[in-house]
């Protein structure tokens, strides 16, 4: 059979997982490039810090009274049925669903007033990820996320691993886009890793490949560009060759690269390890992140939700959807012991001053508990027509979990009142925090002001603060 090699099959197989490919982007991706490494040289020598972020997103919204802001004496219909338990840090407590959490709290700072205005899922979404101060549910986001714009930043296309990685990617809810580069162009979006890594049979397509016969088809095909023909009859017109170089270069890096076939391949990590994080999707994205901030990839998203979660596969407790506090019992467990493993491996492998793991949604959970008919029986759902306890959208409060990052551990910062309704100090906005993760990345979010489609500079922080907090004292 004749070998093969077209401009379909080479897109598929080198490209699918950077998304589309925009080429008047990567023009601008290049000058843009251009423009940054004057900056850096103007304000350091050498490369910027390897700095990284895990975002753990809860996707629907946690409860924040069933996990870091217990009220154990507000009145019986808000509290709910479980009791906090005492941290290995002295004064502060969390729920008792998270025992092994409460035995390395000396390792996180929780942040208790965490308000902004986004009351439906999209529109928080798109305030904590992208920081549009809209109340408004959008279809698609106006602003880049910040993962987007981090990756444009700290981009390098000569990595043999992508340096934006999705495990379970940060990017719908039901029909609404809440996440993506918007008008930083397609070029930013991540490589994607679906699927459940516990599995016997999970791969990642492309990843890797270790046939010799393989790689040395691959090779003379795209190395010698002989069998390329279409793609450069397709564009040459443009004079765009050259800015298809480096993605082209990089997409074969990392196809045929034995690093990121390593950094991706959990069989590498001894079973106990495993087991410790969970033998479950949540808990092997969390292994599998943390193997990516050793391989030097910096942006790490991962977003827990599916069957973990209950019957309607995410954490938005309404009664229609859930008992809320059997599907906090049910899914605490994975979080509890993935998070912790996490947390653990940061600091006992030295990447604690570098690598920040963050743990939010969108929001927290009404206080008042509701009383409503269940939709549909299942995990953590009585069978419809069953009323059963919820909690619905609260924008108003929530909290958030920091952890390694060099930063100060081992406190609260910020607090609710006695029913968790509100914030009565600290409270803390979806731009403080984007602004935190810039600060950590050596971002500087100051001066960034990338142009939206109209050509108009467009901050990246209007109005947001790091949170001056968690800046460990000298």
């Amino acid at each position: 059979m004749q070998d093969q090699w077209g401009r379909r099959e080479f897109l598929r197989a080198g490209l699918g997982g950077f998304g589309a490919l925009s080429l008047p982007g990567l023009l601008r991706l290049r000058a843009e490039a251009a423009s940054k490494a004057d900056r850096n040289l103007q304000s350091q020598q050498g490369s910027p810090e390897k700095t990284a972020i895990i975002l753990v997103w809860l996707r629907g919204g946690a409860s924040h009274l069933e996990t870091f802001d217990p009220k154990p004496n507000a009145p019986s219909d808000y509290r709910g049925p479980f009791s906090p338990i005492s941290t290995n840090v002295p004064g502060i407590q969390i729920s008792e669903l998270l025992p092994k959490l409460s035995t390395c709290a000396d390792r996180y700072a929780i942040v208790r007033s965490l308000s902004h205005t986004g009351g439906g899922h999209p529109a928080g979404s798109l305030q904590m990820l992208s920081g549009d101060p809209d109340a408004t549910d959008k279809r698609f986001p106006k602003y880049p996320d910040w993962m987007s714009i981090a990756h444009a930043e700290r981009f390098e296309p000569s990595h043999s691993i992508p340096n934006y990685i999705a495990l379970n990617p940060v990017d719908r809810y039901d029909s609404f886009t809440i996440a993506g580069p918007t008008y930083l162009g397609r070029n930013y979006t991540p490589f994607q890793v679906v699927g459940d890594a516990s599995k016997p049979d999970f791969n990642i397509p492309n990843v890797g490949n270790t046939s010799d016969a393989q790689r040395k088809r691959l090779t003379d095909r795209v190395g010698l560009r002989k069998n390329l023909d279409h793609i450069r009859r397709d564009i040459d017109h443009l004079g765009m060759m050259q800015a298809m170089d480096h993605f082209e270069s990089q997409a074969m890096n990392l196809i045929l690269s034995p690093e990121a076939r390593e950094a991706f391949d959990l069989s590498q990590e001894p079973t106990e390890v495993r087991e410790r994080y969970g033998m479950n999707q949540w808990g092997q994205q969390c292994l599998m992140a943390r193997r990516l901030v050793e391989a030097g990839v910096e942006i790490i998203t991962t977003e827990f939700d599916g069957p973990l979660c209950g019957r309607v596969s995410n954490w938005d407790d309404h009664a229609v959807n859930h008992h809320v506090f059997e599907a906090l019992q049910y899914r605490a467990q994975f979080v509890d012991q993935a998070v912790s493993a996490l947390i653990e491996d940061v600091y006992s492998r030295g990447l604690d001053k570098r690598v920040l793991v963050v743990v939010t949604g969108e929001f927290g959970r009404t206080p008042k508990i509701s009383h409503v008919a269940s939709s549909g029986g299942g995990v953590a759902s009585g069978a419809k027509g069953t009323v059963q306890p919820g909690r619905d959208h609260w924008p108003r409060a929530g909290s958030m979990l920091f952890a390694g990052g060099g930063i100060q551990t081992g406190q609260v910062i910020g607090a609710t009142d006695a029913r968790g309704e509100d914030p009565i100090s600290r409270r803390v906005g979806p731009e403080d925090f984007l602004a935190t993760i810039y600060k950590h990345l050596k971002i500087d979010y100051n001066t960034i002001a990338p142009p939206d489609f109209s050509g108009r500079p467009t901050p990246i922080i209007r109005e947001g603060k790091p949170i001056v907090e968690l800046a460990r004292q000298s």
